[in-house]
């Protein structure tokens, strides 16, 4: 009793303590007053009283304050959800026009985003542009570095993306080029894994069989001096065969007709290796005739008619 004597005094008695218990000595004095039959008591149950609803009204505020805390916090998170949407639809439109350097220059802003549609789109844009003919070899190797960079940072945050897997293992393997046979080789399983787990993640997602057949092709066509130096680093490296990659770049090709010439081209070169020459005939005359929409399309062109001319 002396202690919550003396948080009154201080002033430190809970709302509650107070809305319950009143204060002490006024409680007294109402008893005395009812006691002695004096009519003051009336005065002390209306301030009682008005203490009562001043507590209440009290607590209606903080409660009323915290639902709005609730509705504005609520409202910015839609209101962020909505703006990275807007990104994500604009960045689309950009990638499905062809406008690389202006897709690059929105994703760039979002660098720092811990989003992983916006971070896998960034890499994909940042990967475009280092493919551009006028990008310098030190720009380059930078934005490639930099790819993977936010496609690490993607994965950590989603893995249940397949474009996040896909997007990770083709920027992982650009980054082979600069770090030799070795780490190429030992990068190769992991890319791999990605793939597949793009894959599985979504088995109708044609880019990501064509990846795969890529790897499968890679490896069946790797030089003599490749593989020695990959088995004498690995008790089971890396491999595949033509027939492998011929089965990815069919289902792609099956999942999405015509989706993407370098799957026409490495259909028709696959058949080659297999000497199948009227299959590859086929194929490459469907890669030399296609529209040829970006830079890569107008290289598979060219290759595809030195093919045609070989054969």
């Amino acid at each position: 009793m002396a202690s919550a004597a003396r948080l009154l005094r201080r002033g430190g008695c809970p709302v509650r303590t107070r809305l319950l218990c009143g204060a002490p000595k006024a409680r007294l004095g109402w008893r005395r007053q009812v006691a002695s039959g004096r009519r003051g008591g009336g005065s002390e149950l209306a301030e009682q009283s008005r203490f009562f609803r001043r507590g209440v009204a009290f607590s209606a505020l903080s409660y009323l304050g915290y639902e709005a805390y609730i509705l504005i916090s609520h409202s910015s998170v839609v209101h962020a959800d909505v703006k990275v949407n807007e990104v994500l639809d604009q960045a689309d439109y950009l990638y499905g026009s062809g406008e690389t350097e202006k897709l690059y220059q929105l994703l760039e802003e979002y660098k720092n985003s811990e989003n992983a549609q916006l971070l896998w789109r960034l890499a994909r844009a940042s990967r475009d542009v280092a493919q551009l003919s006028q990008t310098s070899a030190e720009k380059k190797k930078q934005l490639i570095y930099e790819a993977l960079g936010y496609a690490t940072k993607a994965l950590e945050k989603e893995k249940s993306c397949f474009n996040v897997h896909k997007w990770y293992a083709i920027c992982l393997s650009d980054v082979g080029d600069y770090e030799g046979i070795k780490k190429k080789i030992a990068n190769a399983f992991v890319i791999k894994e990605h793939f597949q787990k793009a894959i599985e993640l979504n088995p109708k997602d044609a880019t990501s069989l064509h990846l795969m057949g890529i790897w499968c092709y890679t490896f069946a066509d790797m030089p003599w001096y490749q593989s020695k130096i990959a088995a004498a680093l690995f008790s089971t490296p890396p491999s595949s065969t033509y027939e492998e990659a011929l089965r990815y770049f069919q289902k792609a090709e099956d999942v999405e007709p015509n989706f993407y010439s370098k799957n026409l081209l490495f259909l028709g070169k696959t058949y080659m290796k297999l000497n199948n020459r009227k299959m590859a005939l086929l194929w490459l005359t469907k890669a030399k005739e296609r529209l040829s929409h970006t830079e890569e399309d107008k290289q598979v062109h060219k290759e595809a008619v030195e093919l045609l001319n070989s054969l």
